[in-house]
């Protein structure tokens, strides 16, 4: 009895926490979205806030792919995510969205040697002065950084995605975009049922810690169905992650 009166206690404690943050697509991530039949399209049809493309530097392209030996010249940096995104910001006129309100993160997940492949992606960008200079659109490094103590040193443009478990100092922090976390540090939940209070408890601290420096969060390696949403939403995470575009889409509207 005591356990259920418990669980009903954090149910009600999340539902609350949910309330007081109202959700929609622009806190949608999509996770791998190169994988998508419209890789950025879909997503940005869709109103998403952020997208995230995996790419490995090949004789001196950015090819975008989630393994080095499904790479294809076909399928890079600049035609799956740079020149669309400078369409759109044209359409708009200087807007990544037609509404100037939303936003969009682009997250490249650097999967070859971070410094060597992050100035390739500045070099490619320098050659888009348009989407370095449109305010409503953040360019993220993950995957593979520099040293944590360098962020500083990179051009205005470039974001990068935090360490919640590292200590920056504020000229470093102040260029992180966000945080990202690993789901299976705080919880081993496959999406079904209630999550065990003590896993809620750990998680809610990490959202609550990436909160204090004003820095948003968000999960990967978690469930990914409407249990999962739900429960994102009830403990503050700021961006959800999803391969299902348009499920998590209908969910949030």
């Amino acid at each position: 009895m005591k356990k259920v009166s418990l669980l009903i206690c954090f149910f009600i404690l999340n539902i609350g926490c949910a309330l007081s943050q109202k959700y929609s697509v622009q806190n949608a991530h999509s996770h791998n979205d190169y994988e998508q039949a419209c890789p950025f399209e879909l997503a940005y049809e869709h109103g998403f806030g952020s997208v995230e493309a995996d790419v490995f530097l090949t004789n001196g392209h950015l090819l975008v792919a989630h393994n080095i030996k499904d790479t294809q010249s076909s399928k890079n940096l600049k035609n799956l995510y740079f020149d669309p995104l400078l369409m759109h910001i044209r359409k708009n006129k200087g807007s990544v969205y037609p509404n100037r309100h939303k936003k969009l993160l682009l997250l490249i997940d650097c999967k070859t040697e971070a410094v060597p492949t992050l100035k390739q992606i500045i070099s490619q960008l320098q050659e888009y002065p348009q989407i370095i200079k449109c305010k409503s659109v953040q360019i993220v490094i993950t995957g593979n950084q520099p040293d944590k103590d360098s962020l500083f040193a990179y051009p205005s443009f470039i974001w990068f995605d935090g360490d919640l478990n590292y200590n920056y100092a504020e000229k470093n922090r102040s260029r992180l975009a966000l945080f990202s976390a690993n789901f299976r540090n705080y919880s081993q939940w496959n999406g079904v049922g209630v999550q065990h209070p003590k896993s809620v408890k750990n998680i809610k601290a990490a959202v609550e810690k990436a909160h204090k420096t004003t820095t948003p969060i968000r999960f990967w390696g978690a469930p990914d169905n409407p249990d999962a949403w739900s429960f994102f939403q009830s403990v503050g995470a700021d961006y959800i992650n999803t391969d299902d575009i348009p499920g998590l889409a209908r969910f949030l509207k």
